[in-house]
């Protein structure tokens, strides 16, 4: 079998215009593992959700939007940049919502005779809304573009010591600074996602320590070794929960 790597990152708009904002919008609101309701009430809130906020959102993506592109996409290309002399095989990136599209990674691997293909989702932990619609897309597709591939998913990694480090190493600059309190900032999940979770990944126990959640697992380890780094006490280690859990 021949073997092939397919990157998948959760997506950006093609430009920060309003137009190309409001088309990645749509498409990544009106996924049903983003929004798990109904189609028609789905639908109808993602209408009133696109009277505005491709407008905002826009003005913030120019604040961040490189001379290169979208810093998501020039990221994620440059992880390709750096994988792709390291493996004697063929490496891919897609996006789950826009470009570069899975439809045509999936071509480009076919074509060069891959039907051994390993998935590696750029996300740490699982979660219904990122880690699960990939793999899911990735899939759905496979099955019309080259329906004899066989897929293997990478699990999530924010467990692995060297994901880890990365985080704190990236950090280092500022932790060397002086500073009385440390504040980390992590995106949460509902309830009902940790649920899922627990239900779906292996090894719950160690991945879902609290209610389910793995991105409070990455806290406490990226905490701790920060805090270590540091020389501070978990006292000095302030943890901010961004929508939906309370702040």
């Amino acid at each position: 079998m021949s073997k092939g790597v397919l990157l998948v990152n959760l997506g950006s708009p093609d430009s920060p215009s309003v137009p190309d904002v409001r088309r990645y919008l749509n498409e990544f609101l009106m996924d049903s593992r983003v929004i798990d309701v109904a189609w028609p009430i789905r639908r109808f809130i993602v209408g009133m959700i696109l009277i505005k906020r491709p407008k905002e959102s826009a003005h913030a993506y120019e604040k961040v939007w490189l001379k290169e592109g979208s810093p998501l996409v020039v990221i994620s290309k440059n992880v390709l940049k750096t994988l792709q002399p390291r493996v004697k095989m063929p490496v891919e990136l897609a996006m789950r919502y826009q470009n570069p599209k899975i439809e045509s990674a999936l071509r480009n691997l076919a074509g060069q005779g891959v039907d051994d293909l390993l998935l590696i989702p750029l996300f740490p932990h699982y979660a219904m809304s990122s880690f699960e619609t990939a793999v899911e897309r990735v899939k759905e597709l496979a099955r019309g573009i080259a329906p004899k591939m066989r897929i293997q998913v990478q699990p999530p990694f924010y467990n692995d010591p060297d994901f880890i480090t990365a985080l704190v190493n990236s950090a280092e600059e500022y932790l060397k600074k002086d500073y009385d309190y440390l504040l980390f900032s992590y995106h949460g999940l509902p309830r009902t996602r940790r649920v899922i979770a627990r239900s779906v990944i292996k090894r719950p126990r160690l991945l879902c320590k609290w209610r389910g959640c793995p991105g409070r697992n990455i806290q406490f380890r990226f905490n701790r070794v920060s805090a270590k780094t540091r020389g501070l006490s978990h006292t000095q280690i302030l943890n901010l929960n961004v929508w939906p859990n309370r702040v």
